[in-house]
């Protein structure tokens, strides 16, 4: 490799100087994403133990058998998994508008008003990733049960007669959940969008008349769209693969399962596991459609600054 570079041209040389620092990131890449992708297809595409049961990986592309990924699929289009796919993206997209309505205000707040505090918010704002995610949901459970503060407030407002139990499989309890647990993902990559912005920008449509709500919906929230949906992109994903806050949140009740529950079901609790990986795949094909297109817009946004 020495002989190699010594005999490169020294403007060839200085090419490819600064590219071999990715290779550390590659080599990452490949044992820890390539790879484990690699063993959970050959998982699915391999056969079962005629005697034990168990999932037998097939590592020779050449002899994969889809047959266990086509009746997945047709479960999940046609079949009984469709409403739980279904039931995912209407949780994952209600908590994210939630995630919207309460992280936008607190990121701008940080951003562009909080000069003085905006160390200590940022520091607040970390803080929930000190804590266990676990550990925050069964907070959250004591909070809600028949006998907990949630009731006990509600009771003393006038607001409820006898206590209700939101544990019981409630979908607004999940979601409420979904966006307790996540929003602080949201809130940092917007903040950094927003910090970033030119107050020359704001000044300037100030000048020409604009009110502050005009000049937020015609500069600031157009050029906070990047963030927006770099934040939204953070967010959504682990979201697709949870299954603590349903199994928290309503005591795994079928009526609010996501697709996580049904892949930790299959791969744990179940006699076949190959169902499991099988909707890894497709969970992953469906996120890598989102991630395209996010990478698309990024591109085609930067393109037309350039311009």
């Amino acid at each position: 490799m020495a002989d190699t570079l010594a005999a490169t041209p020294p403007r060839r040389r200085r090419q490819l100087f600064w590219p071999s620092f990715a290779l550390p990131g590659v080599g990452w890449l490949l044992a820890l994403f390539v790879l484990p992708i690699y063993a959970v297809g050959a998982v699915t595409f391999g056969g079962v133990d005629p005697v034990l049961r168990t999932p037998q990986p097939q590592w020779n592309p050449l002899h994969w058998d889809f047959s266990t990924l086509s009746d997945v699929l047709s479960r999940v289009f046609t079949g009984d998994l469709q409403n739980v796919f279904l039931r995912t993206f209407a949780f994952v997209g209600l908590a994210l508008l939630g995630c919207c309505l309460i992280g936008y205000p607190v990121a701008y707040f940080v951003a562009r008003k909080a000069h003085r505090s905006r160390s200590s918010l940022l520091a607040l704002l970390v803080l929930p990733f000190w804590i266990s995610y676990l550990m925050r949901m069964m907070a959250w459970v004591n909070l809600l049960q028949p006998d907990g503060y949630v009731n006990r407030i509600l009771h003393f407002l006038h607001l409820q007669g006898p206590p209700h139990n939101w544990l019981n499989g409630d979908w607004p309890t999940v979601v409420i959940g979904l966006v307790y647990g996540y929003v602080p993902f949201f809130i940092l990559p917007l903040y950094a969008t927003l910090e970033r912005l030119d107050g020359r920008l704001l000044e300037a449509g100030r000048d020409l008349g604009a009110s502050a709500f005009q000049t937020f919906r015609s500069v600031t929230l157009p050029l906070s769209v990047p963030g927006l949906m770099a934040a939204s992109v953070i967010t959504v994903l682990p979201m697709f693969g949870d299954y603590y806050t349903n199994t928290y949140l309503s005591q795994g009740s079928p009526k609010t399962q996501m697709i996580g529950n049904q892949i930790d079901q299959y791969l744990h609790q179940s006699s076949q596991p190959r169902t499991g990986t099988a909707l890894v795949l497709i969970l992953m094909a469906m996120l890598s459609v989102l991630m395209v297109y996010y990478v698309y817009t990024t591109l085609k946004q930067q393109r037309e600054a350039l311009r």
